[in-house]
């Protein structure tokens, strides 16, 4: 399968594939990580460097498409009221998750995961970045920004004694910017080598639904505030399915809307062409569609949406989107390009030390500024 779908990606001119370390399959207990594991993740980075793909693994996942996934020895014995659904040992629990920020005994079980998954891929070819986890303040959130710090200081230092000279980053998301988590960019920017930032219009209620132009100043915020270079991890959107439906129509939808696979070539369209500007590189979410063989699992069960972001359909038939990318081959993280500063008078006046104060409404005054000098700079009288 994953032959067949790396080749696929080669053969439509994607460069880099994000790829997912699941920590109860990486880290079923603290001191065990398993060989097979390993040995398929080696199998995965060969694979993908016979098709001339490179490779970033995400580490401690975690947090993915609306639940968070974690091994048994991650729960606390307490149960609370989670935002999210939490999923281990084959089942939804109503466990609370361990602070890994603050936990002693999970760092030191982060740092032997990185050690062997470092040790396993060092100075192999087809790894070009190490992620060290995807929307992590989904899962929990740092109790302070001394504690953020020095979590991600501890990792990238642990990864790169183990992993080879590779760049370290982190999943950052939009919520990483409309609230305090206590792990701002500019503390991130000490530790990694670049930022990563996602961004889906329709989960902001700052902006509409298809506002495509929220990507761009996502990247931006992020540059501005870190100072590093940033590299647009996710952004996509969910489309209506053309191949006939299993379920009926009432179960395949959901509080997301959907949009037609010419919409969505459209708004793939326009983001590339803003990103190219502001991001040293973009990755489109996701791959493909999920089987509807998995439908009625979570998260696909309670997020039906989530069924349908993929470039690809389920079947493996490409959707229109696609030629974007194969449009814009060229616009890949490899090398760093240095951000555009047209923007940078947006941000005259502002600290970023302040920008935490009061970070939605920061956010909701500067893209006005940054709406119509765009729009302005597009349609000029």
């Amino acid at each position: 399968e994953v032959r067949q779908d790396f080749y696929r990606l080669a053969k439509f001119n994607f460069k880099l594939v994000r790829i997912f370390l699941t920590w109860e399959d990486f880290q079923p207990t603290p001191e065990h990580i398993p060989a097979s594991a390993l040995d398929n993740l080696k199998t995965v980075a060969d694979i993908a460097y016979s098709n001339r793909l490179l490779l970033m693994p995400t580490f401690f996942c975690g947090h993915m498409s609306g639940v968070n996934w974690v091994p048994a020895w991650m729960l606390e014995k307490s149960v609370g009221k989670n935002r999210f659904p939490v999923f281990s040992n084959g089942s939804l629990v109503g466990n609370n998750i361990r602070n890994f920020y603050i936990d002693s005994d999970i760092i030191e079980a982060q740092k032997w995961q990185l050690e062997k998954v470092g040790l396993a891929l060092k100075n192999h070819p087809a790894v070009w970045s190490y992620d060290l986890g995807n929307e992590s303040s989904n899962c929990v959130i740092p109790p302070d920004r001394r504690a953020a710090h020095y979590w991600l200081k501890v990792m990238t230092v642990q990864l790169k004694k183990y992993g080879g000279n590779k760049t370290v980053t982190l999943g950052m998301h939009a919520e990483d910017l409309e609230e305090d988590r206590h792990l701002w960019p500019q503390d991130a920017a000490l530790s990694c080598d670049f930022l990563c930032m996602h961004g889906y219009p329709f989960y902001l209620n700052w902006v509409s639904p298809q506002d495509v132009y929220v990507l761009p100043f996502l990247a931006l915020v992020t540059n501005w505030l870190s100072g590093k270079p940033v590299l647009f991890q996710e952004f996509g959107l969910p489309t209506q399915p053309v191949i006939a439906s299993p379920l009926p129509a009432s179960e395949s939808y959901g509080t997301c809307p959907l949009w037609t696979e010419t919409e969505g070539l459209a708004y793939y369209n326009k983001a590339m062409k803003l990103l190219q500007q502001v991001a040293t590189g973009a990755l489109g979410w996701c791959y493909a569609d999920y089987s509807p063989a998995l439908w009625t699992k979570p998260p696909l069960d309670l997020n039906p949406h989530e069924r349908h972001f993929g470039l690809f359909r389920h079947d493996g038939s490409p959707k229109p989107a696609v030629n974007t990318f194969m449009e814009y081959d060229s616009f890949c993280p490899l090398p760093f390009k240095p951000i555009s500063h047209q923007y940078s008078h947006i941000f005259h006046g502002m600290d970023q030390n302040e920008f935490y104060i009061n970070p939605t409404y920061n956010l909701r005054r500067l893209y006005q500024q940054y709406k119509k000098n765009i729009v302005n700079a597009e349609h000029p009288e």
